[in-house]
């Protein structure tokens, strides 16, 4: 009897993952580069187009530029869109550090007293910032929103993402938001001047590790919001056109499993994205429906009976991530060439 051999090249264990721009900005649940350059080196097509539907903070949209593909992404959360341009974006070092220096120049001078227009609508800000850390923020967002040239705004605007969840009460270990004990909090004092400095080198660092690798056969990316459970637009990636699917999906909903909502909420709020706290509902799975659905899959359906056994509330949680689950795969399908390949990343 021949016993199958397990591939273990798929173990990326040891490898590490933050290389090149894909450590700019820590995401939930993130793909590992590795998996998704095995993957497109496997079942890529040079010149050819890779689709990612949930495209997170684009890992394997990088990837498929780096091996000479073009690819859109779309995601609905604003700060996952953010990180994917900026990841796929080279930048002049040059510009980087003139960017840095005038930085230096602007946050630490004595009229530097942040915003001229309103602030931003951060609920319960005082619950997760000192009054300090406020003012630090608003005279970083200042500065921030008045960069001229929007592929360095975005350079910025990432660094001062991570600024403000660094800067925060919040526990750093959890993606939903928790907030530290009142004894870390009396001892906890940054100054997000010098945070966002110290992040704007380290993503400058890692720029130069990224530019150093491009050629004239680096892909380009387009990033979009729109929700694959209700199609993909025609103007974007027109039927039967994308040549690779690369994805990590949704693990369930946002509410309950992965909290891509609740971690990006503080930014997405300061960064003056509109709904940041409805999310969490906007995602897959995010608005609850009946339990009592048949989707033809005995595994699927009997697990869900057992679930409603137990908590009638919980099986309408996941019947109803999977309901949008299997109508987002069905338009998603629909945009693959007949001899493309589709790739879900789970596990």
């Amino acid at each position: 009897m021949m016993l199958s051999v397990a591939d273990t090249g798929w173990d990326f264990r040891a490898a590490a993952t933050d290389g090149l721009t894909h450590g700019i900005h820590p995401y939930p649940a993130k793909m590992v580069p590795q998996v998704a350059e095995r993957l497109i080196s496997e079942y890529g097509t040079d010149g050819g187009l890779l689709f990612d539907p949930y495209c997170g903070s684009g890992t394997s949209l990088l990837e498929a530029n780096l091996a000479g593909m073009d690819a859109v992404g779309t995601d609905l959360n604003p700060l996952a869109r953010l990180i994917s341009r900026a990841k796929t974006t080279p930048l002049p070092i040059d510009a980087i550090d003139g960017l840095l220096s005038d930085f230096e120049s602007y946050v630490f001078a004595p009229s530097s007293n942040g915003m001229d227009d309103a602030s931003p609508n951060v609920l319960n800000r005082d619950y997760w910032f000192s009054s300090r850390v406020v003012d630090q923020l608003e005279s970083i967002r200042g500065f921030v929103s008045g960069i001229d040239r929007p592929v360095l705004r975005d350079f910025a605007r990432v660094a001062f993402s991570l600024v403000i969840r660094e800067c925060s009460w919040t526990k750093k270990s959890e993606f939903k938001l928790v907030r530290m004990p009142a004894e870390q909090i009396a001892r906890f004092e940054p100054d997000a001047r010098y945070v966002m400095g110290q992040v704007m080198a380290r993503n400058r660092r890692a720029m130069v590790e990224f530019g150093a690798l491009l050629d004239d056969s680096f892909g380009a990316t387009r990033v979009y919001s729109f929700n694959t459970v209700h199609g993909v637009p025609e103007g974007v990636v027109p039927p039967g056109t994308a040549d690779l699917i690369v994805t990590s999906p949704p693990y369930g909903d946002s509410h309950t499993t992965v909290a891509y909502g609740q971690f990006s909420r503080l930014s997405n709020q300061w960064l003056g994205f509109a709904d940041a706290k409805s999310l969490d509902s906007d995602l897959m799975g995010g608005r609850r429906r009946p339990a009592c659905v048949s989707f033809g899959i005995d595994l699927i359906d009997s697990t869900l009976e057992r679930i409603a056994s137990v908590d009638a509330k919980r099986a309408s949680d996941v019947a109803s991530f999977f309901l949008d689950y299997s109508k987002s795969i069905a338009n998603v399908s629909k945009v693959l060439r007949p001899s493309g390949t589709a790739c879900y990343v789970v596990g």
